[in-house]
């Protein structure tokens, strides 16, 4: 027979693609099952029992803890710290992300480690590493007999042991997502006649807005929460050195339990707040991201 005379093979069926996930319903049932019990006995019910016990005897009693002098002391100060504390790290962050992600020089990997080492020294350590630099007998003892200015058991202590466990949380929040984007925008508003400020200001501020937001949300919340190292710091003088935290742990020693635990669900709402924003940012995030990469296209 003539090849041109041959049948036509016919075309090969398409194949089916293979699902993603090949486990059992029971498998996949199962491990939510797991997850969710797992949250509900580590996260959920220490939550709900925070809350009982700070209602227990009562709203008025409740609202007399939160108002009680020193506790409107460890309010005002833990706000104090924050307020400090968190800007100073955005501009350390924003300087050192800018650093990292727009320029090559010696000694950066050593600059993002030495970021990182909040993340993996103690806060106990962090705060005995203070004591011993400006304690009665630190090393730089001189320097603040010299300037006048206490550091070791009051506010200036207590705000540098803060700025340096949350050191990490801005910049790192600012560093994959500015080195993601290159200097390409930079770049070509430079080429435009615009400053570094300006530059700054039009162009790289506004690419890095949402996660630099993230980072402060980050910073602000484990500020207001930090215990270890402010703990050593502070000397936990009540109703003038005691952050939130610490005026929680004086309370429960001495068995004020619906006290502590009315000034522990402050906490508890922060860290709502805290997952709430995190939530709206996380998706304002990614429909920015999403919305670029439309345009690209």
């Amino acid at each position: 027979m003539p090849a041109d005379t041959l049948p036509a093979l016919p075309a090969p069926a398409p194949r089916k693609p293979r699902p993603v996930a090949t486990e059992s319903p029971l498998v996949k049932w199962s491990l939510i099952a797991v997850a969710l019990l797992f949250l509900g006995f580590f996260l959920f019910l220490p939550l709900v029992a925070v809350f009982v016990e700070a209602f227990r005897n009562g709203l008025s009693a409740y609202l007399a803890a939160l108002v009680e002098p020193d506790a409107l002391a460890a309010i005002r100060l833990t706000l104090i710290v924050a307020a400090i504390s968190v800007p100073l790290n955005v501009v350390f962050g924003l300087a050192a992300a800018w650093a990292v992600a727009k320029f090559d020089f010696k000694g950066k990997s050593l600059l993002i480690t030495l970021i990182d080492l909040p993340f993996s020294v103690s806060p106990v350590i962090a705060g005995l590493v203070f004591v011993l630099l400006f304690g009665a007998q630190g090393y730089l003892h001189w320097l603040v007999a010299a300037s006048g200015i206490k550091i070791v058991f009051a506010i200036p202590g207590i705000v540098l042991a803060t700025i340096f466990v949350t050191l990490p949380f801005v910049a790192r929040e600012l560093i994959p997502l500015m080195q993601e984007q290159g200097t390409g925008d930079e770049e070509a508003a430079v080429s435009l006649g615009a400053s570094g400020w300006s530059t700054f200001r039009r162009v790289t501020l506004p690419n890095v807005k949402w996660a630099l937001l993230y980072g402060v949300l980050l910073c602000n919340a484990r500020a207001m929460g930090e215990f270890g190292a402010v703990s050593v710091i502070s000397g936990r003088i009540r109703g003038v050195t005691n952050t939130m935290p610490l005026h929680v742990e004086i309370l429960y020693n001495e068995y004020a339990f619906s006290a502590a635990f009315a000034v522990a669900t402050l906490l508890a709402a922060l860290a709502f707040l805290t997952l709430g924003f995190k939530a709206l940012l996380e998706a304002r995030f990614a429909g920015d991201l999403a919305a670029t990469g439309r345009a690209g296209h």
